[in-house]
């Protein structure tokens, strides 16, 4: 049963061939999907079984979400409140995630994993990937990695975001095990390795042992790294060939030219700034070097409570120098890039039917109406949703 979306007032393609810009923007447009493929794109008034009248409305390609820590329990309100009275954010607050994680139930963690999905789905999301990270033990985080793994193919392994309590003084034997036997219990599950790069976390050379341990398993490599200040974390990111460094807040001309000659995507996390109250990241900077961007949410309990990608191209525009067209590339064809996937991001013949529909004439509006809610309707997904209706 095929199905044209039809009476698309602008239709964002990411392929240039096909309509005008970097964008690939088409005018009046529909698109002809069956299933979850597209069949075609073009002029409106396409022929097919169904007909979806979206009157005027700008279709996208979903977003790509390439940055979450969708696993965990608990809230951190609380710490929100104080940083935003003034207190510093130092990455700490993992430790009271983890003691929450850890004393929830898997029925627990599936539940609320499948809320915050539901979420991402009605924010025009349709790819996401989902770290470990708050279990910091063999077994919990076995039990993150397969809620990660069944819920989404972008599932990543963060055994090393912070060191736990009880290892306190001892980060080279937690090293040790994130690198041993907590891989070995998680790299059937997950497709990617990821390590927090950071003073008060891992420095260089812990880092560059997990990379190479998750490297030698057969994981994609990603990094956090220049979140808090300037560190080795993005020059050792591209060292390693790493997929994706991610927060580049604070980003050196060396970092930046490292970067640039390199196949390693920036990935900024906006909503992370805005509530830590770091700077924001200089994308303009990037972008005119000749850097490949992604951008994500970072979506997590401590330092970035939202699914909203929707609020981070505001942001971009707004603090970060980006146009709304590079915004909109980096939340599509960007996430692609840092997940290493040439499939999602796009809307192109023969590609998934993955597509958000604004409520608005225009992309523009993403920028020009925040903290409205602009989702009409998101279509398709390659992560598993529970079993409830339709949210939209």
């Amino acid at each position: 049963m095929t199905l044209v979306i039809d009476n698309i007032s602008e239709l964002i393609t990411n392929d240039p061939e096909l309509g005008d810009g970097p964008l690939g923007v088409v005018t009046n447009a529909s698109v002809v999907i069956d299933g979850d493929t597209v069949l075609a794109v073009g002029p409106s008034g396409a022929v097919a079984d169904e007909r979806l009248d979206v009157s005027g409305r700008c279709v996208l390609p979903g977003f790509v979400d390439s940055h979450t820590h969708l696993v965990f329990a608990g809230d951190r309100a609380e710490e929100f409140t104080r940083r935003m009275a003034g207190e510093p954010y130092d990455g700490g607050g993992i430790r009271v995630t983890t003691d929450a994680t850890r004393n929830a139930g898997r029925d627990a963690l599936a539940a609320s994993l499948g809320q915050r999905l539901v979420e991402v789905h009605r924010a025009g999301t349709t790819t996401v990937e989902i770290k470990t990270g708050y279990g910091l033990s063999v077994s919990s985080e076995t039990e993150l990695a397969s809620l990660a793994a069944e819920a989404s193919p972008e599932a990543t392994f963060l055994g090393a975001h912070l060191l736990p309590s009880e290892y306190q003084g001892r980060a080279d034997e937690y090293v040790d095990l994130v690198c041993g036997p907590m891989l070995d219990a998680v790299a059937d599950r997950v497709r990617w390795i990821d390590v927090f790069c950071e003073t008060g976390a891992f420095d260089a050379d812990q880092s560059r042992a997990v990379l190479e341990a998750g490297r030698t398993a057969g994981l994609g490599l990603r990094l956090h790294a220049n979140q808090l200040g300037h560190g080795p974390g993005v020059q050792l990111g591209v060292e390693m060939g790493c997929s994706s460094v991610d927060h580049c807040t604070y980003l050196s001309d060396d970092d930046i030219d490292a970067l640039a000659g390199s196949d390693t995507v920036a990935t900024f996390l906006p909503a992370t700034d805005f509530s830590t109250r770091q700077p924001y990241p200089d994308a303009r900077r990037a972008i005119d070097a000749g850097v490949t961007v992604a951008m994500a949410s970072n979506c997590n309990p401590g330092s970035s409570y939202t699914t909203s990608v929707s609020f981070c191209i505001a942001m971009a525009v707004r603090d970060m120098g980006m146009t709304i067209d590079e915004a909109i590339a980096a939340v599509t064809v960007g996430g692609a890039m840092a997940l290493g996937r040439t499939d999602v991001g796009r809307l192109t013949s023969g590609g998934p039917a993955h597509m958000t529909i604004l409520d608005a004439p225009s992309r523009h509006h993403l920028a020009y109406r925040p903290g409205v809610p602009l989702i009409w309707r998101t279509l398709g997904a390659d992560y598993r949703l529970p079993t409830v209706d339709d949210p939209n």
